[in-house]
């Protein structure tokens, strides 16, 4: 078989077992039909030598030895034992046993350099010489017994019988080389046959499976592009058979599917873009209200004591409704896939101290960081996950705050960890979901529900990752929880699209 052929063999694994099956059966039935046409064959053949010859001797007794004396001499048994084996067109050697004297036997035999009374096997020599009862239903009180033996990887034919009423005994010896030669050619015949039927088999079975499994093929093809998003993908129908069947019922799956995505997209886009709307109509008004609350908290003091609490509560819903606001339009930017990079070599070290400087968590956060540590960051982005992170930490686990810098395998590693109580086990895996309250007897929260997740987002366009786990301390309890964030020193290894500063200014995020 050809490379292309092996080849698909091996990347098909349908293919093989068409074609395995195609010759294990052609296999079976070759080799089933082999063997019995031999068979046949070989009985046929043997039974024609064997008949023939035992025939001609059995003749050859009654008119030759027959007339012997019951008392022969050697020279009469050699004598007419050459004349039985010359006169026989069998081509077989004759031994006669007789006695010259009551337990004196002779023998005399047509060659005796080719076959003598060794060649004869003993249980023939028994089952001659056995005299058995004559009746109605057994007229004769000695037999013609024939046995197939082998000398020196020659087979051979072996028969004898004795004279009726007191006479030799006679042993015929013929060869079946010949036989042997017509049915080891016959054998090959047959293996060459069923060698050709086995290949001719395989060859059908390619065709077969190249029939059937190109439609499969094309099928196969049509749902990988389905499933990259080629939603369009469809199948050219022909004929009416099964696999005419499952193209039409793919198209009509993939009509069905390409319309439910469809329709789906286009609520999706209304819903981010409500949301971007709302948010972006929300912030005239809230900056208008973040100005009055602020006015309110500078006088807060001077407010009347029953009104000052409600003022306070004001001034904090007002942020809190102004972070919500600012994290709904940044998260409808990542799903909409507007988010860009602004990248510029960033000192860590310094981004991290401006990113607590800002904030006044200097006195709560341990910064374990060394200076030279630069890295194709976008400076917004990485200040939006490293004070989500920071403040989720202090607000959570409290003060002190360690934040830890390294680098590990051409990745920037920033460890933030707390001394708090930690992350229940079952709410690790929902630290970055949107909106995850981690008790549901606790639905409000100070937060807006959006920071880690916003935080995850911003690593991941940087082609980075953050997980979350806990610090287990020396004696096995838990000792605080610890995010690990991780991202690329590389700028070549961020896959989304990027704006980067160019020597000619700075291209501000769209």
């Amino acid at each position: 078989m050809s490379k292309g052929i092996l080849t698909r063999l091996r990347l098909s694994s349908l293919r093989l077992r068409l074609v395995v099956v195609f010759a294990l059966v052609a296999l079976t039935a070759a080799v089933a039909a082999s063997g019995i046409a031999y068979w046949l064959n070989r009985e046929a053949v043997l039974t024609r030598t064997q008949d023939g010859a035992l025939n001609d001797f059995r003749q050859e007794m009654q008119n030759r030895a027959a007339t012997l004396p019951l008392r022969p001499t050697q020279d009469d048994l050699r004598r007419t034992a050459e004349q039985m084996a010359s006169a026989s067109g069998a081509n077989y050697q004759v031994l006669l046993l007789g006695e010259r004297a009551a337990g004196k036997p002779i023998v005399g035999a047509s060659d005796p350099d080719d076959f003598t009374l060794a060649d004869v096997p003993r249980s023939l020599t028994e089952a001659v010489d056995t005299e058995r009862p004559v009746t109605e239903a057994n007229p004769y009180p000695y037999h013609l017994f024939w046995q197939r033996t082998e000398r020196n990887g020659t087979p051979y034919l072996v028969g004898g019988t004795r004279i009726d009423g007191g006479g030799p005994a006679g042993y015929m010896f013929k060869s079946l080389a010949a036989e042997k030669a017509d049915l080891n050619s016959l054998a090959w015949s047959l293996g060459i046959a069923t060698a050709l039927a086995v290949a001719g088999s395989v060859l059908l079975a390619q065709v077969a499976a190249t029939t059937v499994l190109r439609p499969v093929h094309r099928l196969g093809e049509a749902a990988r592009q389905l499933g990259e998003g080629k939603l369009d993908t469809r199948l050219r129908v022909t004929g009416a058979d099964e696999l005419a069947d499952l193209s039409r019922t793919f198209n009509s799956a993939a009509e069905s599917l390409q319309k439910k995505v469809a329709d789906m997209s286009a609520r999706e886009e209304s819903s981010r873009r409500f949301v971007a709307d709302m948010s972006h109509e929300l912030r005239t008004p809230l900056t208008a209200l973040t100005a009055v609350t602020e006015v309110l908290e500078d006088e807060q003091d001077s407010l009347d004591p029953m009104i000052a609490p409600a003022v306070a509560l004001v001034v904090s819903e007002t942020r809190r409704l102004n972070d919500l606001v600012e994290n709904l339009m940044e998260v409808t930017r990542f799903d909409a896939g507007t988010a860009r990079l602004v990248l510029d070599e960033v000192d860590i070290a310094d981004q991290i101290t401006a990113c607590i400087d800002a904030r006044a968590w200097l006195d709560a956060v341990d910064l374990d960081a060394e200076r030279g540590i630069v890295a194709p960051l976008d400076p917004r982005r990485l200040d939006v996950i490293l004070a989500n992170l920071i403040g989720n930490a202090l607000k959570h686990g409290g003060s002190p705050v360690r934040v830890s810098v390294r680098t590990e395998d051409d990745e920037l590693v920033i460890a933030v960890r707390d001394h708090g109580p930690g992350i229940p086990e079952e709410v690790l895996p929902h630290v970055f979901d949107r909106f995850y309250k981690a008790s549901a007897s606790r639905p409000r929260s100070d937060g807006s529900g959006l920071g880690l997740s916003i935080a995850m987002e911003n690593a991941l366009i940087h082609g980075g990752s953050i997980t979350a786990s806990n610090s287990v301390g020396e004696d096995g309890a838990v000792d605080g929880a610890v995010f690990v964030l991780r991202l690329p020193l590389d700028a070549s290894g961020i896959t989304r699209e990027v704006q980067t500063r160019s020597s000619q200014g700075e291209v501000e995020e769209a």
